[in-house]
């Protein structure tokens, strides 16, 4: 599916979550592209690795 095709799906999601609204259709079609865009952003990242040394009890113990 192309990126189009997505904004279209998200901005039709929005809207109808929104309850329809009449005139709103420049928003929702921002909202969708904005949404898009960071999923986009999020998986070109790729997962997050757990930082080896946070909580894995490497500090000192103090007495």
């Amino acid at each position: 599916m192309d990126k189009e095709e997505l904004i279209k799906r998200r901005a039709y999601e929005i809207w109808e979550r929104e309850g329809r609204p009449p005139g709103r259709e420049q928003e929702h079609w921002d909202q969708a592209v904005r949404e898009i865009e960071a999923e986009g952003s999020e998986a070109e990242r790729g997962p997050v690795v757990p930082d080896p040394t946070i909580g894995s009890g490497s500090e000192p113990r103090s007495s």
